[in-house]
């Protein structure tokens, strides 16, 4: 059993983005700058992917878990380290620019298209659908859920696929996901999926077969 119930979670919402305005609107402007420079890579372009990615998650924590959900729940400040954590991990993505960003073909550039395409359009129609109106929701960039769906878009599009980068999300994927269904956000439903699908990407990335076959391929 969670610690507080619906009204009290849409209540932190309600409080959040009213305080925060106009970040909302930053953060879908920081998101499709991610997206231009996935669809067109440049040499800083990784560095820049990483960053939108860092700035998000470090706000996140800090003023949304720590500040806000704190109120409500005890274990905020322990979920706020979490996302500093995956902050800081990006800002070192950032000064290393050990990852290449772009959007791929396949499989696994199709999913993670599909993942930011959620987290951006259709998270917040489904939550409009369910009854939820603004500005009692969670809203993309600036809200754990559709944020860790976005990251997981963005990080199918990295070459190498980042292991280190993703163990923090799908923790959040679990922790988020299950809470959502005692919650009644229906929009967050799909972190539990999307946690297994990565899941599952991450585990075959590594498999010797695929190792060998790729190998093959680009010899």
């Amino acid at each position: 059993m969670l610690p507080f119930g619906h009204d009290a979670f849409i209540g932190v919402f309600r409080a959040y983005n009213t305080a925060v305005w106009p970040a909302q609107i930053a953060a879908y402007a920081l998101g499709a700058t991610a997206i231009l420079l996935l669809i067109r890579p440049t040499p800083l372009g990784g560095k820049a992917v990483a960053a939108v990615l860092a700035l998000m998650w470090l706000w996140t924590g800090l003023t949304y878990h720590a500040a806000f959900f704190s109120a409500i729940n005890r274990a905020a400040y322990g979920f706020a380290a979490l996302f500093v954590v995956q902050g800081l991990i990006l800002v070192w993505v950032v000064v290393t620019g050990c990852l290449d960003f772009r959007i791929r073909g396949g499989v696994r550039g199709g999913i993670g298209l599909a993942m930011i395409v959620y987290a951006m359009l259709i998270y917040p129609a489904i939550g409009a659908m369910a009854g939820q109106s603004y500005p009692g929701v969670p809203v993309f960039g600036v809200a754990p859920c559709p944020l860790v769906i976005f990251t997981f878009g963005v990080l199918l599009m990295a070459d190498p696929l980042p292991l280190r980068l993703l163990i923090v999300p799908l923790l959040w994927s679990l922790i988020g996901g299950s809470a959502a269904f005692l919650l009644r956000i229906p929009q967050d439903w799909m972190l539990l999926l999307n946690g297994l699908v990565v899941a599952s990407m991450l585990l075959f990335d590594r498999c010797p077969g695929k190792s060998e076959a790729s190998a093959t391929t680009q010899s």
